[in-house]
């Protein structure tokens, strides 16, 4: 039988088995087959190609380039993002630098708040406030961690949500997860950068079954129902899934955010699958200069000729996550004029 799993896998669901063993061990010998069968070398192998964040990024960027032309030439006015960082962490530090630098690229007007490690939350929430009052800042980012004395939920519930350029306010999720009513002023940004990722290479979601892999406030659960409010079927898995495996095998599309090195593994894969690899996770490699190499959560090896379009790590998710601060940074500019939001989603069809 294990010999012939594939021919035996067509028949199964219909198949009488006359045997003395009993049917428990039917099942489990069945259940044995079927997954021979699906890793089983007759399988056709899947054309893998590559989803590109830094090309489909920069795609985005220069459209919000344009608009913010168009709005400074139209309205006379220019997104404002202002970015507080408190303390001295270098991986903060750059991530920083490079939305300063990103927001120069568009022609935004920015501001920086940089505080000192020992400062209060008090002072944190007294520079909240100015920004919140400032008419040129549009768009108020703080950059997390921050100090362990500084309570991260009070802050971020300190700025207006006309003003929420990461998009985690509680009105902007309620109104994301809402089917109808209005729409989020901002949406959070790893996870439109997935669904802008799926939509721009061309990938119908709509009727898909998707697998997302993790249900942080960040990545898993605004993204499950953004996939959702596309119309797929969406599972959403976690660390008290049973048989992650088993679920992850019937998904169209993939998006695994579980921050576990190559947790999904290639055999998992559903042939012709879409794999969306938010995971950034360092693992040790003597070959390289700093003793390191990032990957995914995807094991991406084990994904070629299984996945047709996966997002490499580093080079897929990353680059989006930014592209679409500023796009949430040019909305809440758009809505501070009265002006319609650009949409995220298209149409399902």
């Amino acid at each position: 039988c294990i010999s012939h799993g594939v021919r035996l896998r067509a028949v199964l669901p219909c198949t009488i088995v006359m045997s003395k063993r009993p049917a428990d061990d039917l099942e489990a010998t069945a259940a044995k087959v079927a997954k021979t069968a699906n890793c089983n070398g007759n399988e056709e192998a899947v054309s893998t190609k590559m989803i590109d964040g830094k090309a489909i990024s920069e795609q985005i960027r220069a459209e919000i380039k344009t608009m913010t032309q168009d709005l400074q030439k139209e309205h006379g006015i220019v997104p404002g993002l202002a970015v507080i960082l408190v303390g001295n962490r270098k991986d903060s530090q750059s991530y920083v630098r490079n939305k300063k630098k990103a927001a120069a690229e568009v022609n935004f007007y920015t501001v920086d708040v940089d505080l000192e490690e020992a400062v209060t939350q008090e002072q944190v929430l007294a520079e909240v406030e100015k920004l919140n009052n400032d008419p040129k800042v549009h768009a108020i980012l703080v950059q997390l961690p921050l100090p362990k004395h500084i309570d991260e939920a009070t802050v971020l519930k300190a700025i207006k949500v006309e003003k929420d350029a990461d998009g985690f306010s509680a009105l902007n999720i309620g109104n994301m997860c809402l089917k109808g009513g209005d729409p989020p002023l901002a949406v959070p940004c790893t996870p439109a950068g997935c669904v802008e990722l799926l939509q721009r290479s061309e990938v119908k979601v709509s009727g898909m079954n998707a697998v997302v892999i993790g249900r942080s406030n960040i990545v898993g659960m605004p993204v499950s129902h953004l996939l959702q409010s596309m119309d797929a079927t969406v599972t959403v898995c976690h660390s008290r899934t049973k048989d992650i495996e088993a679920c992850v095998r019937n998904a169209d599309v993939v998006v695994a955010a579980i921050g576990r090195a190559n947790y999904v593994k290639g055999e998992w894969l559903k042939p012709g699958c879409v794999v969306i690899d938010v995971g950034i996770n360092a693992v040790d490699d003597a070959t390289k200069k700093l003793g390191y190499r990032l990957v995914g959560d995807v094991d991406f090896a084990a994904a070629q000729g299984k996945a047709s379009l996966i997002t490499p790590v580093p080079g897929g998710v990353g680059p989006m996550t930014i592209a679409m601060l500023l796009k949430n940074s040019l909305n809440l500019a758009r809505h501070s004029l009265g002006l319609p939001r650009i949409p995220l989603r298209k149409d399902s069809k």
